[in-house]
């Protein structure tokens, strides 16, 4: 993927701007590719995009990305989804398919690098440590709960790779929604907005 380059405020864990306020379940509109998109990203989405409306939903983008090597669960696409469009509509344009796309190779690096055993699974600890390097120091009864909740074997206290992606999206943005808010550790937030910031999360 030589030549695409990810915006300056763009991150390997989602594209959702900070300071965002937009409604979750809003349309997404329209998008191009951008200038100097590799030849085979385009191809790609133009194949999934099987009514050629300029977008493609989540099982198009699940079955395009198993073929690269991504394989992924439903509800990770959605977060995957939400994360690069900021809606939960469930569809995504050539531009944030692009991020997308681009992004997954920087994700598989992080947890292949972070996967010291190598043994395809990152445990509590490689978690914990990833964590805290993204910015995002989570406390040991919270990392209990996200292994817990995130180790879909229930015997391994360890998370595979589309387990760990599927975490670590949950984790930064919920935490990004928090420090949206955050006045030296405390955010306050209306009712309203605590569900819109929620509720994506959940309903994945």
């Amino acid at each position: 993927m030589a030549g695409m380059v990810l915006p300056p405020n763009a991150s390997p864990f989602g594209y959702i701007l900070p300071g965002s306020n937009a409604n979750p379940f809003t349309s997404l509109l329209p998008s191009s590719f951008p200038p100097g998109t590799p030849q085979h990203i385009i191809e790609a989405f133009r194949y999934s995009d099987k009514d050629g409306n300029g977008f493609i939903d989540d099982k198009e983008l699940k079955a395009v990305l198993s073929t690269c090597d991504h394989g992924f669960s439903l509800r990770t696409i959605h977060l995957l989804m939400y994360s690069f469009t900021s809606t939960n509509t469930r569809v995504i344009g050539p531009r944030e398919f692009v991020q997308l796309f681009t992004s997954l190779q920087q994700w598989r690096d992080v947890f292949e690098r972070n996967d010291r055993d190598r043994n395809g699974k990152i445990d509590s600890y490689e978690l914990q440590q990833t964590l805290q390097t993204l910015g995002y120091p989570v406390p040991p009864t919270v990392l209990n709960l996200l292994v817990l909740k995130f180790d879909k074997s229930g015997r391994n206290y360890a998370l595979s790779y589309d387990n760990f992606i599927e975490c670590c999206i949950v984790v930064k943005g919920l935490s990004d929604k928090f420090k949206e808010k955050e006045t030296v550790g405390i955010a306050t937030f209306t009712y309203e907005t605590f569900l819109l910031s929620v509720l994506p999360f959940v309903v994945a």
